[in-house]
């Protein structure tokens, strides 16, 4: 028969506590490893009391020992100021130049963190920070190292060999060998300020240099519980107090991993217990995971926030015993996962999270990083300009407060300039929760006031909104708090850089969070993994269980190499899968019911596979494993209907206008809206007849249509010219215009964004990528003039006036006129033959076998370019009288190796398809006919045509539903 635990390990310390000690628990000491646990073992003593008692002194373990010192500690960023003190001053001796505090700083927490760890384990920091030897003097110099300790040292010192040196081995070297001044002077500082550490007032009781050595005198005995892994000073002070006879010890452990050495989770208590002499004060520990048969559900999500989706499927219809905190726990291995599992959860399930808000996942910290953001920019520009895209983001977030009017005008302002980096002048802000947001703030002082500023304009907003949330109100007076520890501990540093100081600024606020409202012994309890020491439920929920995760394969930053740590007995990575494993195993000794999740897509972050620890258990243990993959439901919508527009009512009276010769203002249809037309008539619709225009944009994109018009201006400004000059233009004349193209580029670029020249003095970066490619394709359309047409006549440039053409048609069997109208890019004379060129910068593909696809509608995409030529040759043909006119197409990427198409000259299409001219231009009006007739017939609704391409950024693609193309496409 499987037996189990009958009490909680929590509820069994409470047991002993009251029989050792009965009334007189009042004077005794109990240490945890965090402040969860003593909630629950608060009330176990009460329930196990069963009357009224004076409870023990309860501590975290830093909490009791720091009772030893007198001094204060010192806060995270006094000490980095007092390190970067003395490290320059180091440098100073070394004649080398000192660092910027911004420099230093990353430099710093791994300095102080490796300090600190010197001080846990009592390592001599010389022997660590030892200078470079030779390998033969290893055993003179560490004659108290064992065989496997050298052999590790040795390891490390053979990568630094002579002449095999890196410039960054060098420079670790340097600062490898400042590190043992750099301990004993920053330990010095700290004592003259009267100052300590947590780290240096565990060393200081452990070597005798404690202020108050007999604090333990308050209490009759001391009850150590739920330890595992201890530090050097914590083994020397523990067995000190076991032996004197002050302390108890309980551990939570099963015989399953502490017994087997080859069970990582039992290392660290199988040397608490074997190694340093330390006595579990319950006695034999339990020998429960070796017997257990239960079920494990092992569950596998698709995709990282389906595993929150899945757990709160797994707890809909489960009834849940709201009066016993020990039910139900959720553990996050993953401890991003808090906020989409709040968001899962069942309305009808109360729990108590004890990791509370991040204040990182909060509107209020995206807010705050913004306006961080936007002052590092305004620091760097001199305060300046703003880049559009953040100007964008501060005033659209939900915290800005901004009123729709204020926001619609600057962005139409925006727009209008064309502004990619706003000035500052122009964003002076009238309504908002801050209306200051955007102004450049100088100094330490100016920048924090400024964020409390911001801080209480937020929640005076929300207040008068009516929409501000107790935990949102929570966050923001933990921002404010922990600005005002900030601002104190920046007093003697009022000139930092403002980078760096919106850094500090940001690892500050980086840490908060906000104690979620519940009542800490009711419902499901949420968790970390670490948190979840000593506590047992009945059931649990392991969420995140990936490899990777579980256990973390990340170790902390360090100077101290993976050999040296291993020769001084500091933690190795193999420490922290110790830990974890330990975590992992004694979730599994109390719990019935067991369930984990972890997320099967294999992605950059994830491998997809479960954690070995789950592996090993399925192994090794009696447990059995029920596999499952998630089901989740999807719901399909039925596919929409293709879109269709009839031609009546209101659209046909819109349509017919264009058929109305008795209306002075009937619009005329151009080349552009007869493509259009071909590639969908639903599009036509949309632009042409429903007059939905795309909205204004901004882009930072390289648009070919933009890059298009600058082309066209910039050749139009050059033949405007050399007409003025003389009526013949020579090759040599055109030659001469090639070196003019960046200034005429740079000025068409000036009259597109902004309507006149001369606004653009200095190009931004993708101004100048535009330009580049303008000039490149510009000199390739004058170069082939040059080359291959020259001498020339231009008869006109860009005429839009004078070409429209009243063409009949028949609709309805009736005869009707539509009015075509072009402009046309250039007309010249070459050798007595007038010809239209149209000049074409874009992707322009050209796919026909022969006119039967040329001029069929699947191809009208492809082959628009061609069909707008030839519209603007017959509407030129029809106006001026003039025949034989010939069709040149610009392509600027095809021109230098196939010459413009039409072209009859030699290299051109259509001749090697075997066409003549003037038959292509009949069967083109031929087509055009029809295509009109099609158009305005009223029986013909407007539908999208299904082979037609929309491009990913088309802000018509949300009226057509067309999917992206694929990459064939």
């Amino acid at each position: 028969m499987t037996t189990y635990p009958a009490l909680p390990f929590l509820r069994r310390v409470a047991a002993d506590l009251l029989s050792r000690f009965g009334d007189e628990l009042k004077d005794v000491a109990v240490v945890l490893t965090n402040k969860r646990p003593i909630v629950f073992l608060r009330k176990h003593l009460a329930d196990l009391a069963g009357k009224p008692l004076w409870s023990p002194s309860f501590f975290t373990v830093q909490e009791f020992i720091r009772q030893s010192a007198t001094t204060p500690e010192a806060a995270p960023l006094a000490q980095f100021f007092i390190l970067h003190q003395l490290h320059n001053a180091l440098l100073r001796e070394e004649g080398r130049p000192e660092e910027m505090p911004d420099e230093f700083y990353p430099l710093a927490e791994t300095i102080l963190s490796d300090f600190a760890q010197l001080d846990y384990d009592l390592v001599d920091p010389t022997a660590v920070f030892a200078e470079l030897r030779d390998i033969a003097l290893l055993q003179q110099r560490f004659p108290h190292l064992s065989a496997e300790q050298q052999r590790f040292m040795r390891q490390f010192w053979e990568s630094f060999s002579a002449g095999k040196q890196t410039a960054i081995q060098q420079k670790f070297l340097q600062l490898w060998g400042r590190l043992p001044r750099l301990y004993q002077r920053f330990k010095e500082e700290l004592a003259e300020q009267k100052l300590a550490t947590t780290a240096g007032i565990y060393r200081d009781l452990v070597e005798g240099r404690a202020a108050r050595p007999d604090f333990l005198q308050a209490y009759t005995q001391v009850a150590f519980v739920g330890f595992n892994a201890l530090n050097q000073c914590e083994v020397h002070l523990f067995t000190r107090w076991q032996a004197a006879g002050n302390a108890l010890f309980y551990f939570d452990a099963d015989r399953y991993y502490l017994d087997d050495d080859l069970q990582e989770a039992g290392l660290f208590l199988r040397k608490n217990i074997h190694q340093y002499g330390l006595k579990n004060a319950l006695g034999e520990l339990p020998a429960v995971l070796a017997t257990k048969t239960n079920r494990i559900d092992l569950r596998s999500a698709s995709g990282k926030v389906a595993q929150t989706k899945l757990l709160a499927t797994l707890l809909a219809d489960k009834p849940i015993d709201r009066r016993a905190p020990t039910n139900t726990a959720i553990i996050l291995a993953d401890e991003s996962l808090l906020i989409p599992v709040l968001r899962s959860l069942p309305e009808h399930i109360d729990f108590n999270v004890t990791m509370g808000y991040p204040l990182t996942q909060s509107t209020l910290f995206g807010f705050i990083d913004g306006w961080l953001g936007i002052q590092q920019q305004l620091a760097a520009n001199q305060g300046r300009t703003l880049h559009h895209l953040d100007v964008e983001a501060a005033i659209t977030h939900p915290l800005s407060g901004i009123s729709l009017d204020e926001r619609e005008a600057l962005r139409e302002k925006i727009t209008a300039n064309q502004w990619l980096e706003v000035p500052v002048g122009e964003l002076q802000l009238k309504t908002g929760s801050y209306p200051g947001f955007f102004m450049p703030r100088k100094g330490n002082d100016a920048l924090l006031q400024a964020l409390h500023a911001l801080l209480e304009g937020v929640l005076e907003h929300r207040q008068r909104t009516h929409s501000l949330r107790h935990i949102e109100a929570v966050l923001i007076l933990a921002a404010k708090k922990a600005l005002n520890l900030l601002q104190e501990g920046l007093a003697h540093h009022p000139a930092l850089p403002i980078p760096f100081l919106c850094a500090l600024i940001r690892k500050a606020l980086q840490s908060l969070s906000a104690p979620i409202e519940g009542e800490p012994l009711k419902g499901i309890q949420i968790m970390g993994l670490l948190e979840s020491r000593c506590l047992d439920f009945d059931e649990v929920y392991i969420i995140g269980a990936n490899e990777g995760t579980l256990p973390k394969m990340t170790a902390a930053p360090t100077f101290i190499p993976d050999s040296i740590r291993r020769a001084h007995g500091l933690p190795v990575l193999e420490n922290q899968d110790a830990l974890s494993a330990y975590l992992f195993y004694r979730l599994l000794q109390h719990p019935e019911h067991i369930t984990m999740v972890y997320n099967a897509v294999v992605d950059d972050s994830n491998t997809g596979e479960v954690s070995r620890f789950v592996r090993q258990l399925a192994f090794e243990s009696r447990f059995t494993f029920e596999h499952r993959g998630q089901q989740q439901p999807i719901s399909t919508l039925p596919a929409a209907p293709s879109m269709s527009v009839p031609k009546t009512g209101a659209v046909w009276d819109k349509l017919s206008r264009y058929l109305d010769e008795d209306d002075p203002d009937r619009p005329k249809l151009s080349a552009s809206a007869l493509t259009t037309y071909l590639q969908s008539p639903l599009l036509f619709f949309l632009r042409y007849v429903a007059g939905i225009k795309e909205p204004p944009k901004m882009t930072e994109e390289f648009e070919m249509n933009r890059l298009g018009r600058v082309v066209h201006q910039a050749m139009q400004d050059v033949y405007e010219q050399l007409k003025a000059e003389s009526d013949t233009i020579t090759p040599q004349r055109i030659r001469q215009q090639i070196n003019a193209l960046p200034e005429r580029c740079l000025q068409a670029l000036s009259r597109e964004l902004y309507g006149e020249s001369g606004r653009i003095t200095t190009p931004s970066s993708m101004q100048r990528i535009l330009l580049k490619v303008a000039e490149e394709y510009a000199a390739v359309f004058l170069h082939y003039d040059a080359n291959h047409v020259a001498p020339l006549r231009i008869v006109e440039l860009e005429n839009e006036r004078d070409y429209s053409l009243a063409f009949p048609i028949t609709v309805q069997g009736q005869s009707r006129t539509v009015r075509l109208w072009g402009i046309i890019d250039r007309v010249d004379e070459v050798n007595g033959k007038t010809r239209i060129v149209d000049y074409k910068t874009g992707r322009d593909e050209l796919k026909f076998s022969g006119l039967d696809t040329l001029f069929a509608p699947a191809s009208a995409k492809s082959n628009k370019a061609m069909i707008q030529t030839l519209f603007y040759t017959f509407v030129y043909e029809q106006v001026t009288g003039k025949r034989e006119v010939e069709p040149n197409l610009y392509i600027a990427r095809k021109l230098r190796q196939e010459g413009p198409l039409f072209y009859f000259g030699g290299r051109g299409s259509f001749k090697a398809a075997g066409e003549a001219l003037e038959d292509i231009k009949a069967q083109f009006v031929a087509f055009l006919r029809q295509t009109l007739e099609t158009l305005f017939d009223p029986d013909i609704p407007f539908r999208h045509n299904p082979d037609a391409v929309l491009y990913p950024e088309d802000p018509y693609r949300e009226f057509i539903g067309q999917p992206l193309p694929t990459e064939d496409e």
